[in-house]
């Protein structure tokens, strides 16, 4: 009887151990700024399906995409495109990438100010001409949206007749605290960063001159809990998860 007892208690105490470390486990999500909102809400929900833990950590997406190349510690990262460098850094499982996310740039203007027509191509050429200042992130601090943007200028063929108007930003934030103090007639960031209460938001770029970015995700290489961390990517990818990413005006990837 004792031995029984004796084993019984072990087993009791080895089960409680392991119950323990699996709600005590905690990942780390590399992500882009851009994608904040939505992800700390999916991220809430995914903790309360799973009982894991997410610990956050957001920058800009060239930022969070060197942090990756450099082995930065993480166990699910969120990336932009390209991503060749990332594949050869060796430093994410290449076949976990999933397309998790998709937003596009779009144009803000001071709160009560006119909003200009964007509808078509031809319409977004005649307000960026017409405009007295803009602002984007600096591409050289890694936005996307200045990427994607810079892109469009030149899709439009009016890059050189713009510089003069240019007033770039260290981040999507800023972009839009120089739109609402009306230091800029308008910015342009991915939409999911317009959420400064002095602003409104006139609505985004057409796809013939704005394609969305999409964002990937990716499990680390180096994560010591390969399986809670494939965990976690699938739920940024699934169902669940679409509402966030629309609360956010994102779209999700599937």
């Amino acid at each position: 009887m004792k031995y029984f007892l004796s084993t019984a208690l072990i087993f009791a105490i080895a089960l409680i151990s392991s119950l323990n470390a699996y709600s005590q486990t905690e990942l780390t999500l590399l992500a882009p700024g851009s994608a904040k909102d939505a992800l700390e809400q999916i991220v809430s929900g995914f903790e309360t399906q799973t009982g894991y833990k997410v610990k956050a950590a957001f920058a800009s997406g060239g930022k969070v995409k060197q942090q990756v190349i450099q082995g930065g510690a993480f166990d699910v990262s969120i990336l932009q495109l390209p991503l060749d460098e990332v594949l050869a850094s060796g430093n994410v499982a290449a076949s976990s990438q999933t397309a998790v996310a998709r937003v596009a740039v779009g144009v803000a203007v001071k709160k009560g100010a006119p909003k200009p027509d964007i509808s078509t191509p031809e319409a977004v050429k005649r307000m960026l001409l017409a405009a007295k200042s803009i602002s984007y992130p600096d591409p050289a601090v890694g936005g996307a949206s200045a990427v994607s943007f810079q892109e469009t200028m030149k899709k439009l063929g009016i890059t050189e007749q713009m510089q003069p108007k240019i007033k770039l930003s260290a981040g999507g934030s800023v972009s839009m605290e120089m739109t609402a103090n009306g230091e800029v007639e308008m910015g342009l960031i991915f939409v999911s960063e317009m959420v400064n209460p002095g602003i409104d938001i006139v609505g985004e770029l057409p796809v013939e001159i704005s394609t969305p970015t999409t964002f990937y995700g990716f499990v680390s290489s180096h994560t010591k809990n390969s399986a809670a961390a494939q965990a976690l990517l699938d739920y940024l990818a699934s169902p669940a998860a679409a509402a966030g990413y629309k609360a956010a005006r994102m779209s999700p990837a599937h």
